[in-house]
C-alpha cells in the first residue's frame, strides 16, 4: 500500500469517527441549562415556536399571502427612499409613522411661505417590502401569541383633510383602522401655497369659479392626475371625508358600525379569496357569517346586484353631468389592466381628468373621442409638436360644484365596491353632487 493510499485511508477513518461522534452527540440531550428566574425550567423552544408556526397558523397565512397584491413588492422597490409615499408603500416607513404617531397635518415653512405635508418619514426608514411584520410589528418579541398583535388599531387622522377629520371604525377592537391607515384618500394641495385644499368652500359657494384658465386667482391648476389617489375605500366605508353638498342626509350602512374590513376580506378561504390574500371578490363567507346576512351571493338582488346597479347608474349620471360642451371632464380608459375600475361605469372612466398629457396619458386623445381639454401647464419635456397641439384644444373652466363633484366621483368610483362597503353614504355623495350641478338624481 503506497503512501497516497495510506493517507486517504487514514483521512477516511478520521472523518467517519468524527461523523459518528457528532451524530451520537445529536441524538442525546446535552447538559441541563440553568433554571429560570423562578427556579423552574423554561418552555421548550419547539413548544414556543409551534404557538405560531403550526401548519394551520403562520405557515398557512404565508401561503395565502403569496396571492395578495401586498406581497408583490414592486412599489417597495420603485418607491424605496421616497419619504412622502413611503408611509404606506414601505414597511419600515409604515411602522415609523405608527410608532411615532406622525400627524397628517400641514405646517407653514416661514422661510418659503409655503405649507408642507407633515405625514412624511426620514429617509433612513424609507425602505422595506410589506411583509408579516409590517402589520404584526411585535413578531418574535415574546415568542408567544401576543407577538401577533396588530401594529396599530388607533383612530386614523385623514391625510386628505390635513388632519381635520378622523376615521375610527370601532368594531372588532378597531382592527379596521390598521387597513384604513393606508387605504385612505390623499390630499389635493393648492398651487399657491402648498396647503391642503379648502373642500368646505366648494360646498358653501358651489356656483363660484374654481378655475379660470384666463384668471389670476386660481388656487389649483387642474391636470390629468388631479385626484385624491386610489385608497378612497377607508373614507367611503367610514362615511366621512367626501365633499358633502347639501341634500340627502349623510347616513351610513350598518357595515360601518358592526363590521370590520377583516370580516369580509379575511373570511375563510374560497378559491383564491379570503384569509391573508385580503381579496373578497367572489367570496361571500364573511357576508353569510353568523349575525350577518343569509344567502348572500353574486346573484342576490337585494344584497348585491341591485345596490351595485344603482351606484353604477349614479356614477354614469354624474359623469354625464361633468361635461363642458359635450367634452367629458373625466378621462375614459377602456384598458382593464391600467384601469382597475373600468367595469364600474359604462364609459369606463378611471377617475383622472380628461386633460391633455402625452407623457402620462398618451392614449387620451384616442380613448376620449369627443375631445380633450387643453393642459393649462404644459411640461417643458414635451416636444414642440405636442405643445402646438395642446394650444388647439379647448380650455377648461371649473366651478366649485364641478370640482367637488369630481372629487366625489373619484371617491365613489375607486371605492371599487359599487356601494357594498357603504351604500347609503355612497349614494348621498353622488345624488347630492348631481343636485349641486343642477342635474336630476337617478
Amino acid at each position: 500500500m503506497n503512501r497516497k493510499t495510506l493517507l486517504l485511508t487514514a483521512l477516511t477513518a478520521i472523518a467517519m469517527a468524527t461523523c459518528s461522534i457528532v451524530i451520537s452527540g445529536c441524538t442525546k440531550e446535552g447538559p441541563a441549562g440553568k433554571d429560570g428566574a423562578n427556579g423552574a425550567d423554561g418552555m421548550d423552544g419547539t413548544a414556543s415556536c409551534i404557538t405560531c408556526h403550526a401548519p394551520d397558523g403562520i405557515e398557512l397565512a404565508a401561503t395565502q399571502y403569496e396571492l395578495s397584491k401586498h406581497s408583490y413588492g414592486e412599489e417597495a422597490f420603485s418607491l424605496a427612499g421616497n419619504t412622502g409615499c413611503g408611509a404606506c408603500h414601505l414597511s419600515e416607513a409604515f411602522k415609523y409613522v405608527c410608532l411615532n404617531n406622525v400627524p397628517a397635518t400641514f405646517s407653514l415653512n416661514t422661510s418659503t411661505n409655503r405649507y408642507a405635508n407633515d405625514y412624511v418619514v426620514p429617509a433612513s426608514v424609507a425602505y422595506g417590502e410589506i411583509t408579516c411584520s409590517t402589520c404584526h410589528s411585535s413578531i418574535h418579541a415574546t415568542y408567544g401569541s401576543g407577538d401577533l398583535a396588530l401594529t396599530t388599531v388607533a383612530p386614523v387622522s385623514m391625510n386628505m383633510w390635513g388632519g381635520a377629520k378622523t376615521i375610527n371604525i370601532a368594531a372588532d377592537g378597531g382592527r379596521s383602522n390598521l387597513c384604513i391607515k393606508c387605504h385612505q384618500p390623499r390630499p389635493l394641495t393648492k398651487s399657491t401655497d402648498g396647503n391642503v385644499l379648502d373642500y368646505d368652500a366648494l360646498t358653501s359657494s358651489p356656483g363660484a369659479i374654481f378655475f379660470d384658465p384666463d384668471g389670476s386667482g386660481n388656487v389649483l391648476r387642474p391636470a390629468y392626475r388631479t385626484h385624491v389617489h386610489y385608497g378612497s375605500v377607508g373614507a367611503v366605508y367610514a362615511g366621512t371625508g367626501g365633499v358633502e353638498f347639501p341634500g340627502i342626509a349623510y347616513t351610513n350602512s350598518v357595515h360601518t358600525s358592526i363590521a370590520s374590513c377583516q370580516d369580509c376580506h379575511m373570511s375563510p378561504m374560497q378559491g383564491k379569496a379570503g384569509g391573508h390574500t385580503f381579496f373578497a371578490k367572489g367570496n361571500f363567507n364573511g357576508c353569510n357569517a353568523d349575525g350577518c346576512h343569509t344567502g348572500a351571493s353574486a346573484s342576490s338582488d337585494l344584497l348585491w346586484t341591485t345596490p351595485r346597479a344603482n351606484v353604477k347608474a349614479a356614477l354614469d349620471a354624474l359623469a354625464a353631468a361633468l361635461q363642458i360642451n359635450g367634452v367629458d371632464i373625466l378621462n375614459r380608459n377602456p384598458d382593464a389592466v391600467s384601469n382597475l375600475w373600468a367595469a364600474n361605469t359604462t364609459n369606463k372612466y378611471d377617475g383622472y381628468l380628461n386633460i391633455y398629457d402625452p407623457v402620462n396619458n398618451p392614449n387620451g386623445p384616442t380613448y376620449n373621442t369627443n375631445g380633450v381639454f387643453q393642459n393649462p401647464a404644459p411640461s417643458n419635456t414635451w416636444t414642440q409638436a405636442q405643445k402646438d397641439y395642446n394650444l388647439t384644444l379647448p380650455k377648461i373652466t371649473l366651478t366649485n360644484a364641478q370640482m367637488g363633484a369630481l372629487i366625489n366621483f373619484q371617491l365613489c368610483l375607486r371605492d371599487y365596491s359599487l356601494g357594498i362597503h357603504n351604500y347609503k353614504y355612497t349614494m348621498a355623495l353622488l345624488q347630492n353632487s348631481l343636485t349641486a350641478l343642477g342635474s336630476k338624481g337617478v
